[in-house]
């Protein structure tokens, strides 16, 4: 059951697989971490930052049908979960552009290779469940990219941006129904001549 913290599963799941991934390179071994680039970022030792710069509806799987569940005698309807799309910008950080590059080059191998992250690649409340993450990267224009550094204002750094679908947010309400037993019509009238 994915509840109201999914978006840190997710993130945190991010940063274990980036991390692991990151740790064959040297110096260092470089880091993933959380960062909204609102300060500066350390470079000893190097890292690439992980930015969720947008979360938003994933409109592809936004129509599907309420659950149902029978324990007699009732009846439990839940909505479906909401459908998140939760966009990244991540960016290498050392001081060295090879290195930079290099820690690119791998978060991208990574990540193309393991482009469905499921069972025990998850972390936190997603851990044991079906639950499967897809990424892709997602390119933005170099305008808009820089619009993101803007607004964190930082100075742009090389960076690529990945979209993570479909992570559920469960509910909280159910609604319990009572099945209809039986049904009495009252006052029916007859139908032509019955």
């Amino acid at each position: 059951m994915a509840d109201y913290s999914v978006i840190a599963d997710v993130s945190e799941t991010l940063q274990t697989v980036l991390t692991n991934a990151l740790s064959t390179l040297a110096p260092g071994p470089p880091v993933a971490e959380l960062h909204d680039l609102s300060g500066p970022v350390a470079t000893n030792p190097p890292r690439v930052t992980l930015f969720l710069y947008e979360v938003m509806e994933d409109h592809t799987v936004r129509n599907r049908p309420a659950t149902r569940s029978i324990t007699p005698p009732t009846l439990t309807e839940e909505k479906p979960p909401l459908p998140l799309l939760l966009r990244y910008l991540l960016t290498p950080w050392s001081g060295d552009i090879l290195t930079d590059h290099r820690m690119l080059g791998r978060a991208l191998q990574v990540l193309y290779d393991g482009a469905i992250l499921s069972g025990p690649q998850l972390s936190g409340g997603l851990a044991g469940t079906s639950d499967a993450l897809k990424l892709k990267l997602a390119p933005l224009t170099l305008e808009d990219r820089s619009r993101v550094f803007a607004a964190a204002q930082e100075r742009y750094h090389l960076s690529v941006t990945y979209e993570v679908r479909v992570v559920n947010l469960d509910p909280i309400n159910q609604q319990q129904l009572v099945p209809v037993q039986e049904r009495q019509l009252i006052g029916a009238r007859p139908v032509n001549g019955s």
